[in-house]
């Protein structure tokens, strides 16, 4: 699945109060990418990974996938399509705390009404070191537990490309590093495509293809 984004602008107020939060954003996103996008707080990084995602929209420019342009979508559309070819990982877990983690896991096919691939649902824990773990409840896991659940979630339903706004944000480095390797990792295996917001140079490093927002501008500055 090819992503562009075209002059993609978001801009908040108007006259004396106007905050142009993303100037004019052009960006291609090919099959298998693995991309990262950093900046500082305020920059915009975030602001770009929603619209990327469709979990918000531009005040001008384009974005298309496959030639789709998706804010053409109804909200119904829309939504199905972020749940059907998008994953998600955030830096908060966002974890159910009444359900279990694979609970928490297949929580995104129930919403469609689906039922699981338990083998690939095996697959999935295993990779991330969770099969031991998914009938415990969130409150019962380390914060590297919660982020790998998180991340499960997020490719349950086989989606092509996962958008991850800080993933390691709210855990210690050594935590932070597994969970990064193994993002890394799964994207190979699975020849998914990966963007990942970060602040952290040390993460964006990690990427295939490394960018920086700045005031909303976004630059390229690395590609391997």
């Amino acid at each position: 699945m090819i992503i562009e984004a075209k002059e993609l602008s978001k801009i908040y107020g108007s006259g004396e109060n106007k905050v142009v939060a993303l100037n004019e954003v052009d960006l291609v996103i090919a099959a298998s990418d693995f991309i990262s996008i950093m900046g500082p707080s305020g920059s915009g990084k975030s602001t770009l990974l929603h619209l990327l995602s469709g979990l918000d929209k531009p005040t001008s420019g384009s974005l298309t996938y496959d030639g789709k342009e998706i804010y053409s979508f109804s909200d119904k559309e829309l939504s199905a399509f972020r749940r059907q070819s998008i994953g998600f990982v955030f830096q908060q877990f966002n974890l159910l705390p009444v359900l279990t983690a694979k609970e928490n896991i297949i929580m995104p096919l129930l919403l469609d009404k689906k039922q699981p691939d338990e083998k690939y649902l095996k697959q999935l824990s295993d990779w991330l070191g969770i099969s031991n773990r998914l009938t415990h409840l969130p409150h019962e896991l380390s914060g590297g537990q919660q982020q790998r659940v998180a991340i499960a979630r997020a490719l349950i339903a086989q989606p092509d490309i996962i958008f991850a706004d800080e993933p390691t944000g709210n855990l210690d480095s050594k935590s932070g590093g597994e969970v990064m390797e193994m993002l890394k990792n799964i994207q190979r295996k699975m020849g998914k495509t990966l963007v990942i917001i970060t602040h952290d140079n040390r993460i964006a490093t990690m990427a295939d293809r490394q960018f920086v927002i700045v005031d909303g501008v976004l630059s390229e500055v690395a590609a391997r």
